[in-house]
Formats: structure tokens, sequence, C-alpha cells
């Protein structure tokens, strides 16, 4: 029993060790040779955060009311 402690106590560290010193997801601070930030790509983006989908919802749901938009 003391055993299987010992071995989860060390995978908790090990992980806790990894979080804190590993690779980290904003790049680790790197940058580019012109001497700003690298701006990494985002990816695909949802209907509901896309500006451009909104704007052409927006323009469609005009264009069916004849330029009124629908009170709630």
């Amino acid at each position: 029993m003391t055993y299987l402690f010992a071995v989860l106590g060390l995978l908790a560290i090990g992980f806790l060790m990894w979080r804190a010193f590993g690779p980290q997801p904003d790049g680790g601070g790197s940058a580019s040779p012109s001497g700003g930030q690298r701006r990494r790509s985002r990816g695909p983006v949802g209907p509901d955060d896309d500006p451009d989908f909104l704007r052409d919802l927006d323009n469609r749901t005009r264009d069916t009311n004849g330029g009124e938009a629908d009170d709630l």
C-alpha cells in the first residue's frame, strides 16, 4: 500500500513539474527574428463568433423583413 501512495505521489509531482516548467501554450514567449512577438493563427471560428457571418446574417434578415428589424 505504501508503494501505491509513493507512485501516485511521484506521478502528481511529475505532472505539476511538467505543468510548471514544460512547454508553454503561448509558444514559450519566443520572439520572431524581426523582434516582435510571433502571432499564432487561430483555428476555425464558429459562426456565432465570426463577424463576417453575423454581418451577412443581419443583412439577409433585414432583406427578408423589408428592412425592419424584429421587435422582441
